[in-house]
């Protein structure tokens, strides 16, 4: 298809747009509302996941061994867990280290109580490693698969945690999915009755277009264009807006709540807009698409 054509095919787009305004506010204001939510979804789901993953690294497994377990098995144990995919890292702790470092906590700098069990540690069973995870949801797998292996006697782990955070990530997921989709059928419909009313009245002009032997994509296209104009415009508008939103509230919430600045770490907007910039413009341009194409084939019959 020539340029000039392409840009005929445009002009009559935008005319249309501009002859049944009410209805395209009406789209763009539907589909900006759509794109605004699932930006603000978008950013609180991957902000909660990332406060999430932070928390798992803060949430370790404890895992001790059996009685008189050498330090050559403990190593091999040590090498198979740090081998797991789910296995952010591991720290190893020996009797010794647990001994001082319980001492310092129970006695409190009192050094000649502690000094009463110099050679008779307590803790001598207590040596253990300290595993964690990148992703916490997987514990109960890890938990049983370290159960299983020769000279673990024991494995302490924080299900409660574990659980609570897998359901917050996904209650929000599911929570924007549903919203989202919502929105987005909304968007179409809306869009699809806006270039409707853009073939009703140029129906005649249609006619005559086709008596005299125009294709049926040279009718379509106006339409479509139309169609992704509008979806352009309804992506373009929240964009740009939720981009300052999104700056002025992190600024806003570490001004207010200055002790959220050393627990929450919020994922710049650059990184946030390097995926949603795109999402966000081909939503529109896909809303507009599936809208005005769906109309053209209903209402067109080319």
């Amino acid at each position: 298809m020539r340029p000039s054509t392409l840009w005929f095919n445009l002009k009559q787009g935008i005319k249309n747009i501009k002859r049944n305004w009410m209805f395209s506010i009406a789209s763009v204001l539907t589909m900006a509302a759509c794109i605004f939510l699932f930006g603000i979804f978008y950013s609180i789901v991957n902000n909660v996941n990332s406060l999430t993953h932070k928390l798992e690294k803060e949430v370790p497994i404890t895992v001790f061994f059996d009685e008189g377990t050498s330090e050559e098995d403990i190593t091999k144990i040590g090498e198979l867990i740090k081998a797991r995919p789910e296995v952010e890292r591991v720290d190893y702790e020996s009797a010794d280290e647990a001994w001082e470092k319980f001492s310092k906590e129970y006695f409190e700098g009192d050094t000649e109580a502690a000094s009463g069990f110099k050679d008779d540690n307590p803790l001598v069973n207590s040596s253990n490693y300290q595993v964690y995870m990148n992703d916490i949801a997987k514990q109960g797998e890890l938990v049983a698969y370290v159960e299983s292996l020769d000279y673990v006697r024991e494995v302490e782990q924080s299900k409660q945690a574990a659980e609570t955070l897998a359901s917050l990530s996904r209650l929000v997921s599911y929570a924007s999915i549903v919203i989202i989709a919502v929105l987005l059928l909304i968007s179409v419909f809306l869009i699809s009755n806006t270039i409707s009313v853009g073939i009703s009245v140029r129906k005649e002009e249609i006619g005559i277009m086709k008596y005299i032997g125009a294709t049926d994509a040279f009718v379509r296209l106006p339409f479509v264009l139309e169609g992704v104009v509008l979806g352009i415009i309804g992506a373009a508008i929240p964009l740009v807006g939720l981009f300052f939103a999104y700056n002025s509230t992190v600024q806003y919430i570490f001004k207010k709540f200055n002790v959220l600045t050393e627990i929450v770490d919020f994922i710049p907007v650059m990184e946030i807009y390097r995926t949603l910039l795109p999402i966000g413009l081909a939503l529109g341009i896909g809303i507009g698409l599936v809208g005005s194409f769906l109309t053209t084939r209903k209402h067109l019959k080319v």
